[in-house]
């Protein structure tokens, strides 16, 4: 059984030998810019060295200032860092690939990323509105590219040195395996929703056979009530082994071989979060057993995430 502080500190390869990843990351999807530097901080002094930021999100300049902060306070490198940021929707053309990864860099003051995703699979109406819609609320999507011309852009960023790795995001295995088959540079790391109720057993499957790590966002649900946080069976190994149940959760997602993505918001959290250690075979066998299966957002089918709130027009 793996000991607490291998289990927190646990650091998954990446293909293509272009580093390796801490299983346990601090999501930065905080809509306050100012909750989104305190977090940061706190999160930074947890333990936490994973950071998944997005240009959806609109807080990478703050996630940025955090991370140079600690960097000049020293007792931090950047090679002890793992920085990821996605690709908008709105900027799958080829052409705006580039532009789109360097305006995400010069946010986060960085020289170089760790990881750089397609946040979605879905193309939208290029251009510098993220949401673009038609007068009835519909999404406006770009039939005009495919997700392999994006990938092929992608692969650029890697080939020229400022980008280290590349995956992709929200998609499904049936997206996944064209992608995957065409590639030039694999995809290194694919982050969807995953939580004992959606454990997307098939998928991380797949991933383990290629030697794709398996991103775990929303791993204790996401807020939503009832929901695996409440589940009998992680409430019962909780008391059992004196964790709290979102350590449980954790657990058990870094114990069957995926990393995870979560997103406290107070230093309490992030070191309840951070403070992860091995359970019983037999409390993964249960939760493993749990039959429940609820997906909690539903970007995989839009493009749209669920968990962002969406700016109304001005």
């Amino acid at each position: 059984m793996t000991e607490s502080s291998e289990l927190r500190m646990k650091r998954m390869p990446l293909n293509n030998k272009s580093g390796n990843m801490p299983a346990v990351g601090f999501g930065t999807l905080i809509p306050d810019r100012a909750v989104t530097i305190t977090a940061t901080r706190d999160a930074l002094e947890a333990g936490f060295r994973h950071f998944d930021c997005a240009e959806r999100y609109g807080n990478e300049r703050e996630v940025g200032e955090t991370l140079q902060a600690a960097l000049a306070a020293g007792g931090i490198a950047r090679e002890d860092l793992f920085v990821t940021t996605k690709l908008w929707n709105s900027n799958h053309r080829p052409e705006r690939v580039e532009p789109a990864f360097e305006a995400s860099l010069e946010r986060l003051r960085l020289s170089y990323l760790d990881l750089y995703l397609i946040h979605t699979p879905f193309a939208f109406q290029p251009g510098d509105n993220q949401d673009p819609r038609d007068q009835n609320g519909n999404v406006l999507y770009d039939s005009g590219v495919t997700l392999l011309d994006t990938w092929k852009a992608m692969e650029t960023l890697v080939d020229h040195g400022k980008c280290r790795a590349i995956g992709l995001s929200d998609i499904t295995l049936d997206k996944l395996l064209p992608v995957y088959e065409a590639a030039t540079i694999k995809p290194a790391v694919v982050q969807v929703e995953s939580h004992p109720y959606l454990p997307e057993t098939e998928l991380l499957d797949f991933c383990r056979e290629k030697g794709i790590v398996f991103l775990a966002f929303a791993p204790l649900g996401h807020g939503t009530r009832p929901g695996p946080l409440e589940d009998p069976v992680i409430t019962a190994i909780a008391a059992r082994v004196g964790k709290t149940p979102a350590q449980v959760l954790l657990a058990w997602a870094v114990q069957r071989g995926t990393a995870f993505l979560t997103t406290p918001r107070s230093a309490a959290r992030a070191h309840e979060n951070f403070s992860i250690s091995s359970l019983p075979e037999d409390a993964l066998d249960e939760i493993n057993r749990i039959q429940t299966r609820q997906r909690l957002n539903d970007v995989v089918n839009t493009g749209s995430p669920g968990f962002i709130p969406r700016v109304k027009p001005a």
